[in-house]
């Protein structure tokens, strides 16, 4: 078995460090700096500082090395350059090669999910996503942790399992992949609430109440578009949910808390070195919600925030004054 992981940021790092266990694995590098970094000093001091990786784990700047010979290709780009890289991808992967994603948001302009790009790039690959509550760090330095590989075919998900399971990390299998992505992405959008909660010197009722209602508006939304709600209830979505919403090493989560305590968004995003996909993804899922009639108040505050000028709290003196209806979806009450 031959791994090719695709992109060198902090996850997707720490996921060749697991597949180098189990399987020959190379890392793709964009930049040769980094990819001589990765195979002479054995870190990746930019993502995961202070932070020895495996000596059998090796990297190339070059793409058409990493993914040319390989049996499975893990993508780990964020979600607007996932595309480019793709194609490039396309130009050297193997026919029938499955193609997983690691990626946590959803593409601009189309709103497709990641596997949908990569359905329509690679139509005759089978396509699926790991995910769950893995916050690179910790994975990388071998707490404890657990993940879920969703696929369409049973067969192909539970040959994979071994690829990515090890010692300390639990690999689980699920046939839902449109639930797995969509609670991937929403649970992002969350995680910033979650921060402007902090931030703003709120209590445990607050934050307790945040991930509750925002379960509710995660299964929602991911129900309508053709998930099944028992994924909202396990590892990629409360599992993930309550990672990133609960940890200052939450990309998300440090967004929101910085704006919970009055910063302007381009400076917060200015002084970070990786991705927070709940920027992007919330004016995203607030299209899906209303495009689908699914009532998402907490992303749509994150949204206003973000992207239409709202101040934290403006956006939670909105969420305050909802009238409580039902708890519970969908019953009338």
């Amino acid at each position: 078995m031959r791994v090719a992981v695709v992109g060198a940021g902090s996850w997707g790092t720490t996921v060749a460090g697991l597949t180098c266990h189990n399987a020959d694995t190379t890392l793709w590098a964009r930049r040769k700096e980094l990819a001589d970094e990765l195979n002479e000093e054995h870190t990746n001091s930019g993502y995961l500082p202070d932070i020895r990786l495996p000596q059998e784990m090796r990297a190339t700047s070059s793409l058409e090395e990493a993914v040319g010979s390989a049996d499975v290709v893990v993508m780990a780009v964020p979600s607007h350059g996932f595309r480019d890289v793709l194609t490039e991808v396309a130009d050297h992967v193997r026919p029938w090669v499955p193609v997983l994603s690691l990626t946590k948001g959803l593409e601009q302009g189309s709103n497709k999910r990641m596997t949908e790009v990569i359905n329509e790039l690679l139509p005759d690959h089978p396509a699926g996503v790991l995910t769950g509550p893995n916050l690179a760090r910790e994975v990388a330095v071998g707490h404890p942790a657990a993940a879920v590989v969703a696929m369409a075919d049973r067969r192909i998900a539970r040959a994979l399992r071994p690829v990515f399971a090890g010692p300390t990390f639990l690999v689980f299998t699920n046939l839902d992949i449109i639930g797995c992505e969509l609670a991937a992405v929403v649970k992002n959008v969350l995680a910033i609430a979650a921060g402007m909660v902090d931030g703003m010197g709120f209590g445990d009722n607050t934050k307790a109440t945040l991930l509750t209602r925002g379960l509710t508006e995660m299964t929602r939304l991911g129900v309508t578009l053709g998930g099944q709600p028992l994924t909202f209830s396990g590892l990629a979505g409360m599992g993930d949910l309550v990672a990133t919403c609960s940890s200052s090493k939450s990309r998300n989560h440090t967004v929101g808390e910085e704006l919970g305590k009055g910063r302007p968004l381009d400076e917060i995003i200015g002084e970070m070195k990786m991705v927070a996909e709940g920027v992007k993804s919330s004016k995203v899922v607030a299209t899906l919600a209303a495009e689908h009639g699914v009532e998402m108040p907490i992303a749509e505050q994150v949204e206003a925030v973000c992207h239409r000028g709202a101040t934290v709290s403006e956006a939670m003196g909105s969420l305050m004054q909802r009238r409580a209806g039902s708890e519970f979806w969908g019953i009338n009450t």
